[in-house]
């Protein structure tokens, strides 16, 4: 499996604190059959303000946790990313290679919990006319999402990808996001399943259980949202979404109108 979504570099965000709990995680995270992950750091988010997070610094530390890796006999590759902070600037910060992921075809993106700004719909369809697909990190946890599930569909509709947290699945993030997810699940709107692993205690890895209760509500399929899509995304690859054109509960996006 591929975990496409974790925060395991030690001292750059909220995710470990040190290299011991970085090691930790990814020895749990193997021995629930990862075998590659991506780590997401924070980027333009508040939580990372003063710290310089550039590509070149999260390469170069990598690189120090697959060396420890190696010497610990932990078969796992890590993957450079991040977890964008959505401000209105997204498409001045495009060609910063740290903002990307994919040869600079996609970019995770997550807003606060309880406000999703109308800016965003023309940001994002700049995005994609410049070939970058926006990939919504956990809308199951966004206060708005929870209140209208269409939401979702609005942004599939529109071209872009749905990541969902493995700790929403299995309902360690709360009653609401297990709710959400399971409907966006089976709606088969999500893409990608992602640990979003912040230390090695209440937010470890967990992607395995998320998988299996996921292929218990849409069967084999589960198995792309680990494995198929995360690789694709990483390849900069496209990744096929087919909607159901006869869900009714939706209102007319506003992507249609543009």
């Amino acid at each position: 499996m591929i975990d496409f979504h974790n925060h395991i570099l030690p001292n750059f965000d909220d995710g470990s604190h040190s290299m011991e709990m970085s090691i930790a995680m990814l020895k749990h995270a193997y021995s629930q059959g990862i075998t590659e992950v991506v780590n997401t750091v924070h980027f333009q988010h508040p939580k990372v303000e003063g710290i310089e997070i550039s590509y070149q610094i999260i390469k170069q530390e990598i690189r120090k946790l697959q060396k420890e890796l190696q010497k610990m006999n932990i078969p796992i590759k890590i993957h450079i990313g991040s977890e964008v902070f959505y401000l209105p600037n997204l498409m001045q910060i495009k060609d910063d290679p740290i903002a990307t992921i994919g040869n600079g075809n996609y970019m995770l993106i997550e807003f606060q919990p309880y406000t999703i700004p109308d800016t965003h719909k023309q940001i994002f369809f700049d995005l994609k006319m410049e070939g970058i697909t926006p990939v919504i990190a956990h809308p199951e946890r966004y206060k708005p999402i929870q209140e209208n599930i269409n939401l979702v569909y609005e942004w599939l509709n529109a071209g872009c990808l749905i990541q969902v947290d493995a700790g929403s699945i299995v309902g360690t993030l709360g009653k609401s996001a297990r709710i959400a997810s399971e409907k966006i699940i089976k709606n088969k709107w999500c893409q990608i399943l992602g640990s979003d692993a912040h230390d090695n205690r209440k937010r470890n890895f967990c992607l395995k259980d998320a998988f299996l209760i996921a292929k218990q509500w849409i069967g084999d399929e589960a198995v792309a949202l680990v494995l198929d899509h995360p690789l694709a995304l990483l390849d900069g690859e496209p990744i096929i979404v087919e909607l159901d054109e006869n869900y009714s509960e939706i209102r007319p996006p506003f992507w249609k109108r543009i």
